[in-house]
């Protein structure tokens, strides 16, 4: 029999807040620095295709770093797990600061990235526990809306920093705040005790899951940037990083102790339905926040700092969606939820598969807004219906698998866009318009490969005590 769902309350939102901190640190500065490019390159005497780097390095050790979440919070407990990235973040961040030279900046930003890596999975793994099924979606649809403003954010913060002070305080205005946090975790974060069963780590599946995600990674991205990588090289690197992760599968199948990311995970349902769904958002919100800023930049001449008022109305459509969900998480079936806003998201890209000079500034802030409002319908009921369904000591394995699918996901989506621009500017020549309207025609069959996905996702209403 159904009951009521207990409120939240101020200690759970404190600690909500405390861990969303980290979660905002890591994600934030994934975009935060590609705005400083230009900078970069005058500091250093480099090109502009080596600074990539810094922003590629960094993604490249967030996607190494995921997958080792589950087992580290595992052995040693969430919060001292997590009170460890966020120092190591800090300390990464310090030393970004104090790059002295390209490859320094370059080594430091893995730091960064190994560290940050951590933070979102481990930290919605201790949420999770600290609220309990019956709470868990309308905490995460709140706090879930972080990563939807991380891409709106991180360009828009950048310019303003840039505006203001030296290059170094991209990487500064992170000490503040991971102090802040780290002081608050150790009051208002339960702590939570390693796993009773102590499990060996599994070598074998993180010498193959990681680095096969990286190279796989690093080929699409470079296929996408033929200045920066030879095209040999990036399409070698596709084919060593496919062959990796399916050494990883046949791997985690066969193996008589706990893999790393256990694959049948996702043969069970629902979870194998939310990680096309989450993999397909992180894909769209990342890809549209890496097209849409090139387009307006290179096609349209605005500035950073335009560029980022314009993506705010995605922003705010996150934040409204989420207050939305809020309400109605434990009162509507998933499937209604992630539908529409699926639905919302095809309606505010098709836009933008008409971009040129004839299109107003309004219709793009519009179509955001609607962008934003819809992806916040979905990425907060899918990991509810996950974390209702997993118990308490698999919690860790699962919040990294879900993390990593969001992040490979936006990682491999962005790579692969760039892919297709990259080939769709070569058919446009001079049309640079068409050659990105083009591209997002694209992200428009990722909504509907989505769509196709969340129709198996649970009719019913997916009660707390159910």
């Amino acid at each position: 029999m159904s009951t009521v769902s207990p409120p939240v309350g101020a200690a759970l939102w404190r600690t909500a807040f405390v861990l969303v901190l980290g979660t905002f640190m890591a994600t934030l500065d994934s975009t935060i620095v590609s705005v400083g490019v230009a900078e970069l390159a005058a500091e250093f005497s480099a090109p502009v295709t080596g600074i990539q780097w810094v922003s590629t390095a960094y993604l490249l050790a967030v996607v190494a770093a995921v997958p080792a979440s589950g087992w580290l919070a595992d052995r040693f407990g969430g919060r001292r797990v997590w009170l460890l990235a966020v120092a190591g973040f800090l300390l990464g961040s310090l030393l970004c600061a104090l790059a002295w030279s390209l490859p320094s900046l370059i080594a430091f930003r893995v730091l960064q990235g190994l560290a940050g890596g951590l933070l979102p999975p481990t930290g919605q793994a201790l949420l999770a526990r600290a609220a309990g099924r019956d709470r868990i979606g309308r905490v995460i649809s709140i706090v879930g809306v972080v990563p939807l403003l991380s891409p709106v954010l991180g360009p828009l913060l950048g310019g303003a920093v840039l505006g203001l002070a030296d290059w170094p305080w991209l990487f500064y205005v992170n000490l503040p705040i991971g102090l802040v946090a780290i002081v608050l975790a150790r009051r208002f974060v339960p702590v939570v005790p390693p796993a009773a069963e102590r499990t060996p780590f599994d070598f074998r599946g993180a010498a193959l899951l990681s680095p096969g995600l990286a190279v796989l990674v690093f080929g699409l991205t470079g296929i996408g940037h033929e200045q920066a990588v030879p095209s040999w090289t990036a399409v070698l690197a596709v084919v060593l990083g496919a062959l990796m992760l399916t050494g990883f599968a046949v791997h985690g199948l066969r193996t008589t102790r706990v893999p790393l990311l256990d694959p049948r995970l996702f043969a069970r349902p629902p979870f194998g339905v939310a990680a096309l769904a989450l993999v397909v958002l992180g894909a769209s919100v990342f890809g549209t926040m890496f097209l849409l800023p090139l387009y307006l930049q290179t096609g349209e001449h605005l500035s950073a700092w335009e560029t980022g008022l314009l993506l705010a109305p995605q922003g705010a459509g996150a934040l409204a969606g989420s207050f939305l969900v809020n309400r109605l998480v434990d009162a509507v079936a998933p499937r209604t939820l992630v539908l529409t806003g699926i639905a919302l998201v095809a309606a505010g890209t098709a836009a933008f598969t008409q971009l040129g000079p004839g299109l107003p500034d309004a219709v793009i802030a519009v179509s955001l807004l609607v962008r934003g409002f819809g992806a916040a319908m979905i990425g907060a009921p899918v990991m509810t219906i996950v974390y209702r369904r997993i118990a308490p000591a698999q919690l860790p394995r699962a919040a990294g698998a879900l993390n990593l699918l969001n992040t490979v996901g936006g990682s491999l989506g962005t790579a692969a866009l760039a892919v297709v621009l990259q080939h769709r500017l070569t058919a446009r020549g001079t049309d640079l318009p068409a050659a990105f309207a083009d591209a997002f025609w694209w992200v428009l069959g990722l909504a509907l490969v989505a769509a196709a996905g969340a129709l198996r996702l649970p009719r019913e209403k997916d009660s707390p005590d159910a």
